[in-house]
């Protein structure tokens, strides 16, 4: 009886034993997926967060139609990049949540795990050494807002001795300019709005802008002129999702499988064409080889 026991007794120390060894040696990702601490939210993927707290944090940037803007009596947010997170918000069975952000903080605000989500942003090889993407939203072309009587449709249309085109320093703008127009006198000013008003006081003959912004400014203003695309080359960045980097990759599995499904059906491009319409751009100056 004594002798079975100790055998009982000597059992449970090694069983124990066995138990505090076999954790010692789990993966510190084992161990934060406990459900202690899934209730703290320590060692969560983005997608095992959103799925348990039932919300999905997305970066907006007020007074940035066509992508998002608030209406400061009503809180309403309106904007493509607005229609598009509730509807993702809606996969997931979640409560779409805004933090207020900028273009400039979006990619830290990803880093900071402030944010799951952040809209509109070209995938650069800078970019991506911090954050991931997913697959692009839509590819956005470049093109011009160009004097009257001038019909451009190609890069070596604008490359011509005498041309003023105004661009932004330091943006892509100006390496655009440098590359594909250097007969052309390039006009360098801080903003893209500085451009347009350069433009419009005579100063340059052409402003290049991708297609969003040279659309939204016709919008505004339709005694600019019409916008152009510029083809041979055709110069267009893909516009994706910023993501936080994660080795579980399902929450950028759904996003893109959200992405295909939304372009296959033309529903991305109508989002965009929705958001332009909130800026006063007609279907008829929508440039019929727009490629979004």
């Amino acid at each position: 009886m004594r002798d079975e026991t100790t055998r009982d007794e000597t059992t449970k120390r090694w069983s124990r034993r066995g138990l505090a060894g076999a954790a010692a040696l789990l993966p510190a990702a084992a161990l934060a997926a406990t459900p202690a601490a899934a209730a703290t939210g320590e060692g969560e993927s983005t997608f095992e967060r959103v799925m348990r707290t039932k919300k999905l944090r997305v970066s907006a940037l007020s007074g940035e139609l066509p992508y998002f803007d608030k209406d400061l009596v009503s809180g309403k947010w309106t904007g493509f990049a607005d229609a598009m997170a509730l509807d993702i918000a809606k996969v997931f069975g979640a409560e779409l949540v805004y933090v207020d952000a900028t273009w400039g903080t979006s990619v830290l605000d990803l880093q900071t795990n402030k944010v799951d989500l952040s809209f509109a942003l070209n995938p650069t090889p800078q970019r991506a050494l911090a954050i991931g993407f997913t697959e692009p939203l839509f590819v956005h072309p470049y093109g011009c807002i160009a004097k009257p009587g001038f019909n451009p449709t190609s890069w070596e249309d604008i490359d011509k001795p005498g041309l003023k085109i105004a661009v932004s320093v330091g943006s892509l703008y100006q390496t655009l300019c440098k590359q594909y127009a250097p007969k052309a006198t390039s006009v360098g000013l801080t903003s893209s709005d500085a451009c347009i008003l350069a433009y419009q006081s005579g100063r340059a003959d052409i402003v290049l802008l991708a297609a969003i912004p040279g659309l939204a400014a016709i919008g505004k203003n339709p005694s600019l002129g019409t916008y152009r695309m510029l083809a041979d080359p055709v110069i267009a960045l893909p516009s994706s999702m910023g993501i936080q980097r994660e080795t579980d990759t399902r929450f950028r599995e759904v996003l893109n499988a959200w992405i295909d499904y939304n372009g296959g059906v033309g529903q991305i491009r109508q989002w965009v064409i929705q958001g332009l319409a909130l800026e006063g751009v007609k279907a008829s100056q929508l440039p019929s080889n727009l490629t979004f």
